[in-house]
């Protein structure tokens, strides 16, 4: 009778255990309602991505996450608030990556800084983003090609990247002080055109190359984009002091 009892008594602890870690285990409201947002965000710039901001509706992100479309409303106010929190979740973090490495890059340069070097700076840190950042990184980078290229996607890369992009002049003016001005935002307008294709993914240049090349393989372009952007940099200014001089 002992030895029921003890086994008894043992039972109970140890069930008393497996609640208790149940209990520990079970998220928070506030869990699972930032699970639930970041399942929304995730689902809208896949969505986003594929279709651009007038393709989706908060019905089709409900669906794809398997909530009623009413819960969409608990979060955001419409599908422009959905819109700015799918940019402003990862937009941040390129941003704050970007200015760093100008500053990094502007500090080291002193007063020798390259459009080589600018251009690295500004675009391989963002790269980095991409190549390590998994699939969720790369759906972000064809959802800002999308955004890009449309009235309201301008809107809030002009709200979020305006100061970065900026920065990056700056330092090049500083690199091509006898460029004309509107040269260089010509070049940023042309190196940004390549990323953003890039970025987008569409698979144009696997089929055209046969394979040679891969729309996905942001290791090659890292290794090609800048010193060919620089290139283009230094051959519109080269051109125009020539003209300018006769």
């Amino acid at each position: 009778m002992r030895v029921a009892a003890a086994e008894t008594i043992d039972q109970k602890e140890a069930n008393l255990a497996s609640k208790a870690k149940t209990l520990a285990k079970r998220p928070t409201k506030a869990e699972q309602r930032a699970e639930m947002m970041e399942q929304i965000l995730d689902t809208a710039e896949l969505l986003f991505s594929q279709h651009g901001f007038h393709g989706v509706t908060l019905k089709d992100v409900a669906k794809q996450v398997g909530v009623h479309h009413t819960l969409l409303n608990y979060y955001f106010d419409d599908k422009r608030t959905l819109f700015d929190a799918v940019f402003a979740r990862r937009a941040v973090v390129t941003i704050d990556k970007r200015m760093q490495a100008l500053d990094d890059y502007e500090r080291a340069a002193g007063d020798n800084p390259t459009v080589e070097g600018a251009l690295h700076a500004f675009l391989d840190t963002d790269l980095d983003l991409y190549i390590q950042g998994g699939e969720g990184w790369k759906n972000y980078g064809a959802f800002g090609a999308q955004a890009s290229n449309s009235p309201e996607g301008a809107e809030f890369m002009d709200k979020y990247f305006d100061p970065v992009v900026l920065r990056l002049i700056a330092i090049l003016k500083k690199a091509l002080p006898d460029a004309a001005e509107e040269d260089i935002f010509w070049g940023y307008h042309f190196v940004t055109g390549a990323l953003m294709l890039t970025l987008a993914r569409t698979g144009r240049i696997d089929k055209l190359s046969h394979g040679l090349c891969r729309s996905d393989d942001y290791e090659a372009v890292k290794a090609r984009m800048a010193r060919f952007m620089a290139a283009g940099f230094r051959d519109i200014c080269n051109q125009r002091r020539q003209d300018r001089d006769g």
